[in-house]
């Protein structure tokens, strides 16, 4: 079976029943040799409905009968994919999308539903002002919020086309619904930045994903890597001020296949990803706990920026992770890792023998949300909070690693200040002997601002890589 519309579908059906999306994806993806133009499509389909599920569950209340939670689950997930592509896929023809659901229904169970499924996509069509015209929809890519009734033009015809989603006035909902996010995640980027931004940021999590790679600079160097891959007609193009930085332009086919990877020379990883370890600014011959290292894309970093010269202990409760880290650091050919399994607050074995510490904590990830389809909607405040508890745990604990004199670096993937600005505070009130430390004399990127209080946060909309929050901290010389 190559239908890729079916894999799809196959792949969606396991996400609703709790699959990972990118392991549900992979599933499908193991068990046919698509050529490169379908598996494009499948990971398409697959993320694009997860990620704007709620925009899609709203056109169902709103044009069937029976509200989304209401119909059998595999046929919403079936609306889901039709829907989907006439919103969101500009070079799907409005007939194709409409004609292969209705396949999709018959061959799954709902042939005699097929005229409804029909009837409810071509309704869309009509809302929008485009039935008779190939790609008939109302939305491009980029929604628009405050006239979302209004004409959108439309590039195939001069005549006006209608947005069909209907919004309510409540600015959180509106957002929510529009972009596809929990309302509680809008309040959260809401009580940060103001409405305009909010959108922005909405719509940056909405894109697909860049690539961003590492190179070596003890295997090689950024000209010899960008060679290297224009050599086989992969571009990349260097990203300011962050020295070991390249990012992917267009298609890359397989990682694992470009040349220079399996050589050691690069390694995957988020441009915001490496500031975190030029902030811990580690040295050649010093001693670094990294206490949640797994898969690794910062412990190698370190090893690298320290010339591979001194001691990293990698510490992670799953050993299956460490494993990934273990591979990685043996193809970048990295000697000065040790891996240590198990719960860092746990640990009492390294009380004051650090230069410099990394807790790059366990976090609800909400700056990554671009990269994860379905983060969104397994996150919730409780799991925040959870998580919260936890990383003042693990901040307690591992900060009593560090040397008098040394550096901690606490950094998270999230944008949620219960997992950081509030976090920082609760420790400092509690740790006189800590303070948080200007990185002047750093070499950091100038679009990166420290706030007023010290600490810095990446927002993806602005610096267009994934949000971080970073705070370096330094253990006074008297302390114990």
């Amino acid at each position: 079976m190559t239908n890729p519309r079916q894999l799809a579908f196959i792949a969606l059906r396991d996400v609703h029943k709790g699959a990972y999306a990118d392991v549900a994806l992979d599933r499908v993806l193991q068990k046919v040799n698509l050529p490169d133009r379908d598996r494009r499509l499948v990971t398409e389909l697959i993320y694009g409905s997860v990620r704007r599920q709620r925009t899609l569950d709203t056109l169902i209340d709103q044009f069937a009968k029976k509200k989304s939670h209401q119909q059998p689950q595999d046929l919403r997930t079936i609306l889901h994919l039709g829907f989907y592509q006439l919103r969101y896929q500009e070079r799907i023809p409005a007939s194709a999308a409409v004609n292969t659901t209705v396949q999709l229904a018959k061959e799954n169970g709902f042939s005699g539903l097929t005229s409804f499924v029909n009837g409810l996509l071509r309704q869309y069509l009509r809302k929008a002002g485009g039935a008779g015209e190939e790609r008939g929809r109302g939305a491009h890519e980029k929604d628009s919020l405050l006239f979302p009734q209004s004409p959108v033009p439309s590039p195939q015809s001069p005549i006006p086309h209608f947005d069909p989603l209907q919004l309510p006035e409540n600015p959180v909902e509106r957002l929510g619904i529009l972009h596809s996010f929990p309302d509680w995640i809008i309040q959260v980027w809401l009580e940060q930045l103001d409405f305009e931004e909010t959108e922005q940021l909405c719509e940056w999590m909405n894109q697909s994903p860049t690539i961003d790679l590492r190179i070596n600079p003890l295997r090689t160097s950024t000209e010899e890597v960008e060679a290297a891959l224009q050599s086989v007609g992969i571009l990349v193009k260097r990203i300011l001020h962050l020295p070991q930085a390249l990012r992917f332009i267009g298609n890359t086919g397989s990682i694992q296949k470009l040349p220079g990877f399996k050589e050691g020379w690069w390694t995957i990883q988020d441009s915001s990803a490496q500031l975190v370890s030029h902030l811990l600014d580690p040295q050649p011959d010093e001693v670094i706990i990294d206490v949640c290292a797994a898969p690794g894309g910062k412990t190698t970093h370190i090893a690298e920026l320290m010339a591979d010269k001194g001691k990293i202990w990698a510490c992670d409760r799953t050993s299956s992770r460490l494993r990934k880290l273990q591979e990685n650091s043996q193809r970048l050919n990295l000697q000065s890792i040790q891996m240590y399994t198990g719960d860092s607050r746990q640990f009492n074995q390294f009380q004051n023998t650090a230069d410099r510490v990394l807790l790059d904590a366990p976090c609800s990830g909400l700056g990554t949300m671009h990269r994860h389809a379905d983060a969104r909607w397994r996150q919730t405040p409780e799991s925040v909070r959870e998580l919260s508890v936890l990383q003042k745990e693990l901040l307690t604990h591992t900060s009593t690693f560090v040397k008098p004199g040394g550096v901690l670096v606490y950094a998270t993937c999230t944008l949620h200040p219960a997992e950081n600005e509030e976090v920082i505070s609760a420790f400092l009130a509690k740790s006189p002997d800590w303070q948080i430390e200007s990185p002047a004399g750093f070499e950091l990127p100038e679009f990166v601002r420290s706030t007023p209080q010290g600490w810095f946060k990446v927002w993806p909309h602005q610096q267009d890589m994934d949000g971080f929050f970073i705070v370096r901290l330094r253990k006074t010389n008297n302390s114990e």
